[in-house]
């Protein structure tokens, strides 16, 4: 648990470092690892109703 806590962390880091600079496709390829990595953690839950609860925010919304 804690070399994916680790590689999950370093990825977050990375991917955020990248996104700054523009983005490659390495760069995809280090984002989608870290939301694979963020799937398989504890956090994938509260991120998944955070999704869905910004879905439904966005979709009551009048234009």
């Amino acid at each position: 648990m804690a070399i994916s806590i680790s590689l999950v962390l370093l990825l977050t880091i990375l991917a955020v470092i990248f996104l700054r600079n523009g983005m490659k496709p390495s760069h995809a390829v280090v984002c989608a690892l870290l939301g694979f990595l963020l799937a398989s953690t504890s956090m994938a839950p509260t991120i998944h109703d955070g999704i869905g609860a910004t879905a439904d925010l966005v979709s009551s919304l009048d234009p």
